[in-house]
């Protein structure tokens, strides 16, 4: 499982800094999505909304492909990943195999670093003595 792991996580690292650095130069072009998508990735980009979504992925993707911080980087992933998927099941569903994709990578990194958040899983808070 850990060369699955070494795979997903340079996969995903290329895959964020990529889409991230794009939503600033704008090197791979795409269509506007039309009707609700359209006008919801209008009210994100008029707003600069997306310009935080996009930091968040660059800096993701680059700690993904250091290997540094990377629990940090799964954390910060993590709702991202949420919104891609519910952006494309609702409003999208074109690119909503890549967003499963990714999210499949993101299943497979966090399973490797699971310890990291083994205190978010806990039934009780255990007093301290």
């Amino acid at each position: 499982m850990r060369t699955a792991s070494v795979i997903a996580r340079y996969l995903a690292g290329v895959i964020f800094l990529v889409m991230g650095l794009n939503g600033f130069l704008n090197f791979i072009p795409f269509p506007p999505p039309a009707g609700v998508a359209g006008q919801f990735m209008g009210a994100l980009y008029v707003s600069h909304y997306l310009w935080v979504i996009f930091a968040f992925q660059v800096i993701a993707g680059v700690l993904l492909l250091l290997n540094r911080y990377v629990p940090l980087a799964v954390a910060v992933l993590a709702p991202v990943i949420v919104n891609i998927l519910t952006f494309h099941a609702l409003m999208a569903p074109s690119g909503l195999p890549l967003a499963l994709f990714v999210a499949v990578l993101w299943a497979a990194i966090f399973i490797d670093v699971r310890p990291a958040f083994s205190g978010l899983f806990q039934s009780r808070l255990e007093p301290r003595a």
